[in-house]
C-alpha cells in the first residue's frame, strides 16, 4: 500500500517542479517506446504481416482504441487499491515486456509470414503468428491502462492548487506535459523509425524495449521526492451507488436538512462545499436520510448501495457535466486518427526519395504533427503570453472555449485537405497506370501538420479541462475520461470504415475502402464524410457543449457550476 506524504506548503511551489522534472522525464520515454510502434506499426504490419485493407486499418484502430479504453481499468485499480505510483510502475513493466516480444517477431522469422513475392500476392500469417502479434500488442495495451491515466495524475499531484501561484504553474504543466516528449519524440522517433524502416526492424523495435527500462529507472529514482496520495476507493463504484440509492429512492423529496455527510476530514471537499451544484437534482436523494436506521451506532451508513455521502453525489454530478465536452472531444479526435492508418498508406503510395540516395520512411509523416504541436506550444508559452501580458498589463491565455473551437476548425480544414491531397494523388497515380504515384511525399505534410495543430489546440485543453473539472480525487478518472475519448475515437472510426466498405461495396461495385491498392478506393470521399462530421461536432459544440465550458480558464467550474474567484457566489449556466 502507498503512503501518503505531508505535503507542506512553505515546500510547495518548489517541490512542485522538482517532482515535476523526473515525471516528465519518465514521461518522454515511455511515450519514445510507445509512439514508435504507433507511428510505424502500419507499415510494419503491411510490409511484414502482410496484412491490408480492412483487416490493416480494423487491427490499428482497435489496438489503439483498446489501448486507451484500458485506462479507465487503470483508474479503479489506481484509485481503489494500488495508489498512482504503483499503478504507473506495474504499468510501465507489461509495455517493456510487450516490446521485448515485438522485438522478437521482429528477429524470428517463423514468428512472421513470408515476405511478398509481388505486391499482390502475398501470403497471410498463420493464426498462431498472429495470437503472439496480438498478445505482444495485448502487453502493450494493458500498460497504457495504467500509465495513460496516471501519469498526469502523478505529475497534477505534484502542485498546491490552493495558492494562486500552484494553480498558474499547474495550468503552464499541461502544455509543458505535451511540449517535453513532443520534443522527445521528434529527436528520436526520426531516427527510430528510420531504423526500422530501413536499417532493422529488430534494432528498431529494441531501441524503445531499452527506454521502456531507462523510464522505469529514472521513475523510481525519484521515489523519495514524489508527494504520494492515498487510494480512497474507486469512484466508478461510488457513482454504481449513487445512480442505485437514486433510483432506490426516486419517489421521494431531497431535502438539506436529511442528507449525510461524510465525517469532516476531507480538506478538498470542504473548500468545494459552498458551491454544491445546481444541476442533476434528481440524484440527491441518494444522499437523503428517510429512516434512521439506515445508520448504524456510530453514524455510518449501514447499507451504501442505499445511502450515499453529498460528496459521493457531487462527484458524479461533475461527471455528468463534462459529458457534452466529452462528445465534441471524441468528433475532434477522430480526425487525428485517420493520419496514423490512412496517412500512412498515402505515403506508402507517393514518391519519397530525396536525391538518388535517401527516402523518407512512411512513419516520418506523423514527426511533422509533433513538430506543428510543438512549435505551437513553444511560440504561446515563451512569445505569445510574455507579449500579451506586457501590452495589456495582465494574463491574456486563450480561454479553453476557444482553443476547443480551434481545433475542431482545425480538424475540418484537415480532411478537406487530405481529400484534395488524395484525389491529386491517385489521379496521377491512375494517369501513369503506376502503384506508385509520381505526386511526392511532402505535399502531405499540411494535413499532418494541421492533424498536429488539432492536438495542440483541441486535445491539450481538453486534458485541461477534464482535471481542472473533475476534483483532486477524481484526477485519475480525468486521464481515463481523456483517453476513453480517443478509445471511442478509434472505435467510431474503425465503424465507420466497415460501414463504408459494405455501402459502397454492394452490386460488384469496387467500395471506396480496402483492398491493397489506394489507386482503386476513393479514399478522398471518405475524407470528405469525416469533414462533414467535424462541421456537425462545431455546431454541436458552439451552440450547445460550449456553455459547459468556463469562459476564462481563472474560473473554476465544476460539474456546470461556474465559481468566480474572489466573488464567493456560484452561478448556473
Amino acid at each position: 500500500m502507498v503512503v501518503e506524504k505531508c505535503h507542506q506548503t512553505h515546500l510547495g511551489h518548489l517541490q512542485s517542479f522538482l517532482f515535476d522534472f523526473p515525471q516528465l522525464r519518465n514521461e518522454s520515454f515511455e511515450k519514445l517506446a510507445s509512439m514508435s510502434l504507433v507511428a510505424n506499426i502500419t507499415v510494419y504490419l503491411r510490409t511484414k504481416y502482410n496484412l491490408s485493407g480492412i483487416v490493416l486499418v480494423n487491427v490499428v484502430t482497435i489496438w489503439s482504441g483498446t489501448s486507451n479504453v484500458s485506462s479507465i481499468f487503470g483508474a479503479i485499480v489506481s484509485d481503489a487499491y494500488l495508489g498512482r505510483f504503483l499503478t504507473l510502475l506495474f504499468g510501465t513493466v507489461f509495455p517493456l515486456l510487450g516490446m521485448a516480444a515485438m522485438t522478437l517477431t521482429a528477429r524470428i522469422p517463423e514468428l512472421r509470414p513470408p515476405p511478398c513475392e509481388e505486391q499482390l500476392l502475398c501470403i497471410q500469417p498463420h493464426k498462431w503468428q498472429l495470437a503472439f502479434l496480438f498478445t505482444s500488442l495485448g502487453l502493450i495495451a494493458m500498460g497504457a491502462g495504467g500509465i495513460r491515466p496516471c501519469n498526469i495524475a502523478f505529475g497534477a499531484d505534484q502542485f498546491d492548487t490552493n495558492t494562486e501561484k500552484g494553480r498558474t504553474q499547474l495550468e503552464s504543466f499541461f502544455n509543458w506535459w505535451y511540449f517535453s516528449f513532443t520534443i522527445a519524440l521528434v529527436i528520436a522517433l526520426t531516427g527510430v523509425v528510420y531504423i526500422q524502416t530501413n536499417v532493422s526492424w529488430v534494432i528498431g523495435f529494441a531501441i524503445p524495449t531499452a527506454c521502456l527500462a531507462t523510464s522505469i529507472t529514472i521513475f523510481l529514482i525519484g521515489r523519495h521526492t514524489y508527494v504520494y496520495k492515498m487510494p480512497q476507493g474507486s469512484v466508478f463504484l461510488d457513482m454504481a451507488k449513487v445512480m442505485a440509492a437514486a433510483f432506490e429512492k426516486r419517489k421521494i423529496k431531497s431535502s438539506n436538512e436529511l442528507c449525510y455527510y461524510d465525517p469532516p476530514g476531507d480538506v478538498e471537499w470542504e473548500n468545494r462545499k459552498p458551491f454544491k451544484i445546481d444541476r442533476f437534482k434528481w440524484l440527491d436523494r441518494a444522499a437523503v436520510i428517510t429512516n434512521p436506521r439506515e445508520l448504524d451506532s456510530e453514524g455510518l451508513p449501514v447499507s451504501t448501495w442505499r445511502l450515499c455521502s453529498v460528496q459521493q453525489v457531487e462527484n458524479l454530478k461533475c461527471l455528468l457535466g463534462i459529458i457534452p465536452v466529452w462528445i465534441a472531444g471524441v468528433g475532434c479526435f477522430l480526425v487525428m486518427n485517420q493520419q496514423s492508418t490512412f496517412g500512412v498508406l498515402q505515403a506508402i503510395q507517393m514518391d519519397r526519395s530525396i536525391g538518388k540516395h535517401f527516402t523518407i520512411p512512411p512513419g516520418w509523416m506523423g514527426i511533422s504533427s509533433m513538430i506543428a504541436l510543438s512549435i505551437w506550444i513553444l511560440v504561446y508559452e515563451r512569445f505569445y503570453l510574455p507579449i500579451s501580458k506586457k501590452i495589456k498589463k495582465s494574463d491574456s491565455r486563450m480561454t479553453m472555449r476557444m482553443r476547443i473551437s480551434i481545433g475542431i476548425l482545425m480538424s475540418i480544414i484537415c480532411m478537406v485537405v487530405a481529400g484534395c491531397t488524395e484525389r491529386k494523388r491517385r489521379t496521377l497515380a491512375l494517369g501513369q497506370n503506376s502503384f506508385i504515384s509520381s505526386l511526392h511525399v511532402l505535399v502531405l505534410l499540411p494535413q499532418f501538420a494541421l492533424s498536429g495543430l488539432t492536438e495542440a489546440f483541441a486535445a491539450v485543453a481538453l486534458m485541461e479541462f477534464f482535471t481542472r473539472q473533475l476534483p483532486e480525487s477524481m484526477r485519475s478518472v480525468a486521464g481515463s475520461i481523456f483517453f476513453l475519448s480517443l478509445s471511442v475515437a478509434s472505435y467510431l472510426s474503425s465503424l465507420i470504415v466497415n460501414v463504408m466498405h459494405s455501402v459502397t461495396g454492394g452490386r460488384g461495385k469496387t467500395p471506396w475502402l480496402g483492398g491493397h491498392d489506394l489507386n482503386h478506393n476513393k479514399l478522398d470521399n471518405y475524407y470528405y464524410i469525416i469533414a462533414a462530421l467535424g462541421v456537425i461536432n462545431l455546431v454541436y459544440f458552439t451552440s450547445f457543449a460550449s456553455k459547459f465550458v468556463p469562459f476564462g480558464d481563472r474560473d473554476v467550474k465544476v460539474g456546470g457550476e461556474l465559481k468566480l474567484k474572489n466573488s464567493g457566489v456560484s452561478t448556473s449556466k
